[in-house]
């Protein structure tokens, strides 16, 4: 069971500019592991909704850096976006999925809708936030070996 993981580190300052590198780099490691054009499309909607919530969420105005970590295995690519800034508070860290069903569009947090978007593109989310120590933001999309490609 040694799935042997490669890890890709990027360490960025948290500003928008700096989204699409993390979305280049996203490309070319997707690319290279197999995952389909929509696979990737939707994990680079993913990892842009994650670094975007810190460049505007977690410094404000102020400096700051976002690291993003691409963890490539045999089966899957996990990518997670590290702040250490101001933690989001609109989450609860259940394991569930969250859900819009049964909520008004007016209900939801500004900023919110991402965090359903990252859900609903890939397999799993898991959203860390401590006060005072930042959000970690981690994205898995599993490779599906039952496509056939032609």
């Amino acid at each position: 069971m040694s799935d042997d993981v490669q890890k890709v580190i990027l360490q960025l300052p948290a500003s928008a500019e700096y989204v699409d590198i993390v979305r280049l780099n996203l490309y070319g490691i997707a690319s290279k592991m197999g995952f389909t054009y929509e696979d990737i499309e939707d994990m680079k909607v993913a990892v842009s909704e994650a670094c975007n919530n810190s460049v505007l969420y977690a410094y404000g105005q102020k400096d700051g850096m976002v690291d993003v970590i691409f963890e490539v295995g045999s089966s899957a690519l996990s990518i997670t976006v590290k702040d250490e800034g101001e933690s989001f508070d609109g989450l609860d860290s259940s394991s569930e999925r969250m859900t819009l069903h049964d909520k008004e569009l007016s209900d939801v947090q500004v900023g919110g809708l991402g965090f359903y978007l990252m859900q609903a593109l890939m397999d799993d989310v898991s959203v860390v936030s401590e006060a005072g120590k930042g959000t970690v933001v981690t994205l898995k999309k599993h490779l599906n070996f039952s496509e056939e490609k032609v």
